[in-house]
């Protein structure tokens, strides 16, 4: 995973409503995925893999310990300002640039840039405790809405526009999947950004939080 074009112009360019693309209700709702899952354990950690700007974590527990790395320097420059008390750090040959291990180990977003997935599994899986829990959120392109999303979709760095059934197989394939929902996300006119997780419309929705754990 290179820095490449992932510095300020292309944040610029991708994603000009950053903030308004995470509002607290959505961070609140990816929070809780986590916590449901976590393992028992004191203090709790948890590593953000591509955190961008640091939104996540900085709407966490405040009682967690919040890592986070990205490719991006302009990203780290940004979470380290906005998150004093994390840890964050650049990756540059390891996607995961930390020696602790790990209670949870989120990716909101993130691997469908990744070219080597099996590398981030093996990667995630050495990094987690004991039945630690991978949590990650996709886009995803087949379904009824495939031909939306790819229509909307301008970000030049998604290498990974593929079906659901994949992702969930392939998280299958190395952690025990515990559960998986859909998304239907969209920033409206007037910046009021919707997301919705459901149960029972994931085979159709535009996105998949898939939650997974260390075997």
């Amino acid at each position: 995973m290179s820095a490449g074009g992932f510095e300020a112009e292309y944040y610029e360019q991708n994603y000009p409503n950053y903030a308004r693309q995470n509002p607290t209700r959505k961070l609140k709702h990816y929070e809780e995925a986590v916590r449901r899952h976590l393992p028992p354990g004191e203090p709790i950690r948890v590593y953000d893999l591509g955190c961008a700007f640091g939104a996540y974590l900085s709407a966490i527990d405040p009682q967690w310990q919040a890592y986070g790395a990205d490719v991006s320097h302009f990203a780290v420059a940004e979470a380290k300002k906005r998150l004093p008390r994390g840890h964050f750090d650049v990756i540059a040959e390891r996607s995961i640039p930390f020696d602790e291990k790990f209670h949870a180990i989120t990716a909101w977003d993130v691997i469908e840039h990744i070219p080597d997935l099996d590398r981030v599994a093996a990667e995630v899986e050495a990094h987690l405790v004991e039945r630690g829990a991978f949590v990650f959120v996709v886009p995803v392109y087949d379904g009824p809405l495939g031909p939306v999303v790819m229509a909307l979709d301008k970000d030049p760095t998604h290498i990974h526009k593929t079906a659901r059934r994949f992702w969930v197989d392939w998280a299958a394939r190395h952690f025990e999947v515990i559960e998986w929902w859909g998304i239907f996300r969209y920033l409206m006119p007037g910046g009021y950004y919707a997301h919705v997780p459901t149960r029972a419309l994931r085979s159709i929705a535009p996105a998949i939080l898939v939650v997974a754990r260390r075997r």
